[in-house]
Parts: structure tokens; sequence; C-alpha cells
């Protein structure tokens, strides 16, 4: 088995160990005396040495510098003896643990631990004295200690990385909340601009091209009163937008929100604006007066989409009735609008297509359901009609 490549602060651990037993070994410096199995000074050098090529081993291969490690401390027992040799095995034991693998690094402690107390125990009955205890607490500082001090230290690094795992989702989902807030945003001041303006440009659009094909003074002067009029509440109603789009400080009175009581001054400027092109418009609500006062999120959504609704009969309806229906019951409010469906030259305006889907999501914020598309109306015609069923309840929007 090919052995990785040290890492180069372990290499110079080993150097530092090495260089430094060979210093105590020159001065004739030993843990024990001349009594030993072995008691050539040479002798020695060869667990300094081998020990030393752990410390190299110690990141890169834990597992196989503490096997090798505890063979040469063991071998160094039969010897006079080397501080340094000593020291370099206290660490290989550390390391073993901080950078061994999660099994060894649980298994390591216990292990050294018991084989401290068999030590303690076996000297005990060996020389039953004092002094076995006093081995039996070097044996402990030299293997259990290390192994303790360095599962703390996995444990505080295993703590810190997962804390840091912890902050980096964190600050990951927040950036993703903080995009799909931005996105609904967007969304939603895309539905409020379409809305408020789509109807009065709309208006100027159809007018406009009247007072251009028509030349009688008295139609013209009428286009252009209308024009005027949708010009004055288009640019209200952008400055409202405006407004609220730079008012950060709260300090602004809050800006009134539509309602369906304004419904009957929204038909009126239909009446208005849809004479020219043949098209009538009516009113059936059949809400109960004393029925309870609907959320505001969920008035607006009915007033955007009748809005919307009339908006694109202007645009696209034959000549014909409109009409806008209101229903409710306990649990929820049906809009429904309907106008003439039928083969026309093209629209009296140009339209991009926002209208519907704003429509759409408006309902399913709310938790709703929409519909829009020609239905049957007897006689093998067809009316447009489109249908939205709100909650009587504000709901929390969908994420």
């Amino acid at each position: 088995m090919r052995l990785p490549r040290p890492h180069r602060h372990d290499l110079l651990i080993a150097s530092i160990g090495l260089a430094g037993g060979l210093i105590l070994w020159s001065f004739g410096i030993y843990v024990t005396g001349d009594d030993r199995i072995v008691g050539e000074r040479w002798a020695t050098l060869i667990p300094l040495v081998v020990m030393s090529a752990t410390e190299a081993l110690r990141r890169t291969a834990p597992r196989t510098a503490l096997l090798v490690g505890t063979l040469a401390i063991a071998a160094d027992q039969f010897t006079q003896g080397n501080l340094a040799t000593v020291l370099m095995f206290t660490d290989v034991v550390y390391a073993s643990v901080v950078y061994g693998t999660p099994a060894s690094a649980r298994r390591i402690p216990y292990t050294t631990g018991l084989v401290t107390v068999a030590i303690t125990a076996a000297l005990l009955i060996w020389w039953q004295n004092a002094l076995a205890l006093l081995v039996g607490v070097l044996s402990g500082m030299l293997s259990f200690l290390p192994a303790l001090t360095g599962a703390i230290v996995r444990n505080h690094r295993e703590a810190a990385e997962a804390a840091t795992l912890r902050a980096e989702q964190t600050a990951l989902l927040a950036e993703m909340d903080r995009a799909q807030a931005v996105v609904a945003e967007r969304a939603r001041m895309a539905r409020e601009l379409h809305d408020m303006v789509a109807n009065h440009l709309s208006a100027i659009a159809i007018h406009s091209t009247a007072a251009l094909s028509i030349d009688e003074e008295a139609t013209t002067r009428q286009a252009l009163t209308v024009i005027r009029e949708n010009s004055v509440a288009g640019l209200a109603e952008m400055r409202r937008l405006i407004g609220l789009l730079r008012d950060s400080g709260g300090d602004a009175e809050p800006a009134a929100v539509p309602r369906l009581s304004g419904l009957e001054a929204l038909i009126a400027q239909a009446r208005t604006n849809g004479a020219s092109s043949g098209l009538t418009f009516a009113l059936d609500d059949t809400r109960a007066e004393t029925a309870e006062q609907l959320p505001a999120p969920v008035e607006l959504a009915a007033y955007r989409i009748v809005q919307e609704s009339l908006t694109n009969a202007l645009k696209h309806a034959p000549a014909g009735a409109v009409t806008v229906s209101l229903a409710r019951d306990a649990r929820a409010l049906t809009v429904r609008v309907t106008s003439p469906f039928g083969d026309r030259p093209g629209p009296r305006a140009p339209g991009s297509g926002a209208g519907l889907v704003g429509m759409r999501e408006r309902v399913q914020l709310l938790g709703g359901t929409f519909e829009a598309g020609p239905v049957p109306d007897g006689d093998d015609r067809k009316i447009w009609q489109v249908r939205a069923v709100l909650p009587a309840e504000e709901r929390t929007p969908e994420a």
C-alpha cells in the first residue's frame, strides 16, 4: 500500500522531534539508566527514528502512524529511552484522534483508558506498592490524556464546522427568500401598473383612432374629451403608484385601496369609453347589503379583475352587452364578467396578453379559482366569460 504524501507541517514537526532527540542522545540524556535489556547507546536511536517517521504521517495516515508509533514506544522501553520519542508518541496519539476516522476518534480514548487501567492493575498485583500507581498515572499521561485532548479538540472543530455550515445555509436560504420576495414584489408591481394604467391607455387608443378615422367635429371633440379624461386619470394613477414606491419612511398617509363600492364609477367610465364601439355595460350585484365586509385584498383582487375584464372587452369585444355579476355566499365571492364574443378584423387597441396572467396570479395568491374563455349562450352563440371565485376570508399568500 502506497502511503500518502506527508503534509509539510508534519515534516517540520518530525524534523524538530528528530533533531531534539539527537541532541539529547549526543549529551547522554536518557529517560532510564543502563540497566535495560538493550543497554547500547545506539539502540535508543532506532525507536527515535521510527517515531519521527510516524510524526511525518500524523495527518495523512493517522491510523498507520499510531500502530507503528505504539510499536516504537514499546521498543523504546527496552532501551535507555529518549524523552523526544516519548513526547512524539503523545503527539501521534493526539493526531490519531483529531485527524483519524470518526470511528477511530471514538474508540481510541476508550482503548487508551482501558489500557491505562489494565497496566495500573497489573503493576499493583505484581509490585504491590504505590509505585505502580505512579507508573499508571504516567502511562495515562502518555496515552489517555493526549487521546482525550484530541477528542475535545475534534468535537470543538466539528461543532465549529457545523455552525459555519448552518450559517452558510441560513445565508443561502435568506438570499433565496430575498430573491423570491423581489420576484414577487416585481410581479405585484407589474400587475398593479398594468391594471391601473391599461384601462385608461386602451380608452385613449380607441378614441384617438376614432378621432383620426371619422372626420366629424362632434365626434372628434367627444373623443378628445374622453382622451383627456383618461389621460388625467391615468396620470393620477401613475403618480399614486410612484408615490407608493418612493414612500419608505411610513410617514405618508396610506393610499386608498380600490374596493367593490367603486364598481359603479368604474362601469360608468366604461360606458363612456365604449359608447362609440356599440358596447353597453351593466352591473348585477346580488350580494346582501348586510353581508360582512370582505378583506381588503379580496376586494382589491375582485375590483382589478372587473377592471381588466372591462378593458379587454373595450379592446376585443364586438358590439353588444357587457355584464358584471357579483354573488357571495358564506365562503366565497364569485365575480363573473361576460362580453360579446365573435370575429373582429382586429383589436381596437393593442394588448400584451399580460391581463389574463395577472388576473390568474391574483386569484391564485388568495387561494381561489379562475377561468376565462368562450362559453355557450344559447342559439349556437358564444360569449366570452371571465369567472373568479375568491375566498371570503383572507389567506396567507402562497410561497
